[in-house]
């Protein structure tokens, strides 16, 4: 005869959040080789933006607050700080994707210069390559780009981006 114990209810505890850039380790490697330098920027300016939304989704705030802090965070000038910060970590190859961008960079986007623009290039033409070709390294790039970047800075509604 089955026993008519009812079930003990489930005891509830804080989960750790996983880190911004965990969607990331569980893709599986693609061979890029058939895209060029600018390809690959094309597509890692899209990682970086999908990496800063998931940063800033966290907060609370309005859309459009949110967007400011992710348009701010995603310009020429943050992409080369962010590269600056990377850069003691980065691999011979890792290296040269970077400078294979800078150097397909054709012209200075609406708020930067050539130099800032190339090395941004640089920036997403390596994030797009490591999203296709090694997600985890990826990973561990963005990962200590949080450890070493504050906490993103909320916007007000109606301040502007710089």
């Amino acid at each position: 005869m089955a026993s008519s114990k009812p079930p003990e209810p489930a005891v509830s505890s804080p989960r750790p959040q996983p880190a911004a850039s965990a969607w990331l380790k569980g893709l599986e490697a693609a061979n890029p080789a058939d895209l060029g330098p600018l390809q690959l920027a094309w597509l890692g300016d899209a990682v970086w933006e999908l990496h800063q939304r998931l940063r800033h989704c966290r907060q609370p705030g309005r859309p459009a607050s949110l967007h400011r802090a992710v348009v701010a965070a995603v310009e020429a000038s943050a992409q080369a700080q962010a590269l600056l910060r990377l850069e003691p970590l980065l691999e011979e190859q890792e290296r040269d994707l970077v400078r294979r961008g800078r150097n397909s960079a054709s012209s200075a986007g609406r708020r930067s210069d050539p130099a800032t623009y190339g090395q941004a290039t640089g920036f997403e033409t390596m994030l797009g390559w490591l999203f296709l070709q090694n997600p985890r390294r990826l990973a561990e790039l963005l990962d200590h780009l949080e450890k070493t970047d504050p906490p993103p800075r909320r916007l007000s509604p109606h301040e502007p981006v710089t």
